[in-house]
């Protein structure tokens, strides 16, 4: 069954004579299985209807590429970005002549790290933008049988993506889970973003009853036009989702929308279609400048150690030792995190201040907090690389405490069971890893620049 859906609002209409500032777009919604040739044969159906209707940006659900019945079945038919579905994905994107927003792509990033990635592609094929789910679902509701753990199968990813220019105006992107999250969204809108983003796979349950109300509370909100294309119906025996993919204006109007599930209808093949007008979002704010009144003087919200561009040609200071910038794979605002020429266990990095400080007493408190919560980002990474349970996080602050370059740095060591014969005889290699007494191996540039290279995809 394929039908579309069109409603208008009487803001769009008000402003049809402005062609400027207005995108006509699409929501698509089908019902994925484990079948991938069948789903992406679903969506080209779906995406052909759509540019039918002038779209010139659609939007594919989360999960657009399968949803396993296993484990096993999910890490068998995850792949990279490189790999071919996304090609075939890049090639429908430059022989339609739009832009695709795959709202949750399996993304293999190595064998031990599988994302859920939002990927967008331009009207050439040329991906332009890709976020990986940072809040993963993690919910087991018995009176309404539903026991779903995303983590275990998926890695959270590590960091907001800023808005960046599309036919729709500044996107700004998330998934699903992250609707539920309304600090993400704000922070999207304060860097800004015109048109939030949530592609879904929302269960059945939770659907019926805060889907809509969730999606226009974003929407009123943050003054931004809301695009949620999501999967309907029964995926297999263990998995259904809501449906009633919907576009809603800034003002909280929905102007598309795609049926919801129903027992009787089955599956569902249908678009949502819609013209966004930026001159709306510009009205609303205008109207009523609720950015403008927040009180930032009591309250504040915004991104902890977001990245900063790292320069491969500059040389960073680390005490009196020169840190190449080819072996650094990670800059917040005050802090860098850089591969260690000599490890203690495989994985171990360390993370320093930019700012020349011997001990942490001479950090201001926005410098101390920067640092862990980097350090908390860059362990977890380390720990998903390595794939290691557990990590020791050490400060040796001061001489007498084992410091041996004064600076303020923290040591990260992804940890395993069985790694040293007694646990704590790590503290032991840790302070003889810098001295003749080490049995820990100096490594080779190359070898620090290639690791730093790797894990650099995982934060950029």
């Amino acid at each position: 069954m394929l039908k579309s859906v069109f409603i208008q609002s009487p803001q769009v209409v008000h402003h049809i004579c402005r062609m400027a500032t207005k995108c006509t777009v699409s929501v698509i919604q089908f019902t994925a299985t484990n079948n991938k040739e069948d789903n992406f044969n679903s969506v080209k159906r779906l995406i052909e209807k759509a540019v039918e209707q002038s779209a010139k940006m659609v939007f594919l659900p989360e999960a657009c590429d399968f949803i396993s019945r296993d484990k096993s079945e999910f890490k068998e038919l995850s792949e990279p970005i490189s790999g071919p579905l996304i090609k075939s994905y890049r090639d429908l994107a430059n022989t339609y002549g739009i832009w695709l927003s795959i709202g949750g792509f399996h993304e293999k990033f190595d064998e031990n790290t599988i994302y859920n990635s939002h990927i967008i592609l331009d009207s050439n094929g040329n991906i332009r933008g890709i976020y990986r789910k940072i809040h993963l679902f993690d919910v087991s509701i018995p009176d309404k049988n539903i026991h779903l753990r995303e983590s275990d199968n998926n890695i959270g990813g590590a960091q907001i993506v800023p808005p960046f220019q599309s036919p729709v105006g500044q996107l700004g992107l998330s998934i699903c889970y992250d609707l539920r999250f309304p600090e993400q969204s704000t922070i999207l809108r304060k860097l800004g973003a015109n048109v939030l983003t949530f592609p879904s796979a929302f269960t059945s349950g939770t659907g019926k009853m805060h889907w809509e109300p969730l999606l226009k509370a974003r929407a009123i909100e943050n003054q931004c036009y809301v695009i949620a294309a999501a999967q309907y119906g029964k995926h297999n025996e263990k998995r259904t989702s809501f449906g009633q993919s919907l576009i809603v204006d800034p003002w909280g109007q929905v102007i598309a929308e795609c049926p919801k599930y129903s027992e009787e209808i089955g599956s569902d093949e249908s678009i949502g279609v819609a013209t966004l007008d930026l001159d709306l979002v510009e009205k609303v704010r205008e109207e009523m400048p609720v950015f403008c009144h927040r009180r930032n003087d009591i309250y504040s919200l915004n991104l902890i150690g977001s990245c900063q561009e790292i320069d491969d040609n500059r040389i960073y200071s680390f005490g009196d030792k020169d840190i190449p910038g080819r072996t650094v794979f990670y800059i917040s605002k005050y802090c860098y995190a850089f591969t260690n020429i000599r490890c203690v266990v495989p994985g171990h990095v360390l993370i320093s201040t930019l700012r020349v400080a011997k001990r942490l007493q001479d950090l201001s408190e926005e410098e101390i907090s920067d640092l862990f919560q980097t350090t908390i980002k860059v362990a977890k990474v380390m720990e998903s690389v390595h794939k290691s349970p557990s990590s020791t996080i050490c400060v040796q602050d001061g001489k007498f405490a084992g410091q041996t370059v004064p600076h303020v740095h923290v040591h990260v060591l992804p940890r395993k069971q069985g790694d040293f014969a007694n646990n704590d005889d790590i503290y032991l290699h840790l302070a003889r890893h810098d001295n003749e007494r080490s049995v820990s191996a100096l490594r080779s540039q190359e070898e620090q620049i290639e690791e730093a290279s790797i894990l650099r995809k995982h934060f950029y």
